[in-house]
């Protein structure tokens, strides 16, 4: 009894392991129309003068989120809502009115001319790649810590 209830788990860690790999990694394009608000809003504000190449949402088992890829290769991700968790600038700067102003003050004093390519953020942390190619860390008070290069 004990061998036949132990297969039976094992056999339904599987199933749902699959189910959970079949839907996750769900990448469907949509039109910018069909991007949250918020991220349409920030597309038209800060990005208007550049060209979408491709929108697209992924949906996981539990989540939702959309990335943004623009002809220069730049690149947007957003999370269910709309709002921005990752702002890909590769060779330009992000614009200035989405870094914190915490973030933008640290870098301008401690890298004066450098500029920021790439930011990102989760709940408790922010990763920003300047120019010079260092990699700095904030938590989420805003304090440095990590730096990589």
């Amino acid at each position: 009894m004990k061998r036949i209830i132990q297969t039976a788990v094992v056999a339904l860690v599987c199933i749902v392991a699959f189910s959970a790999t079949a839907m996750a990694d769900n990448d469907k394009p949509i039109s910018v129309s069909q991007l949250p608000v918020a991220a349409q809003q920030m597309i038209k504000k800060h990005f208007s003068a550049k060209k979408v190449a491709l929108a697209k949402v992924e949906s996981g088992l539990f989540e939702k989120s959309y990335d943004v890829v623009f002809n220069n290769g730049e690149k947007l991700e957003f999370d269910r809502r709309g709002n921005w968790t990752e702002i890909d600038c590769k060779m330009s700067s992000v614009p200035s009115a989405l870094v914190p102003a915490k973030i933008r003050s640290y870098v301008k004093a401690t890298y004066p001319g450098t500029k920021i390519l790439k930011l990102e953020k989760d709940d408790n942390r922010y990763e920003v790649k300047l120019s010079n190619r260092l990699e700095v860390t904030f938590n989420k008070n805003f304090q440095v810590v990590d730096i990589d290069d």
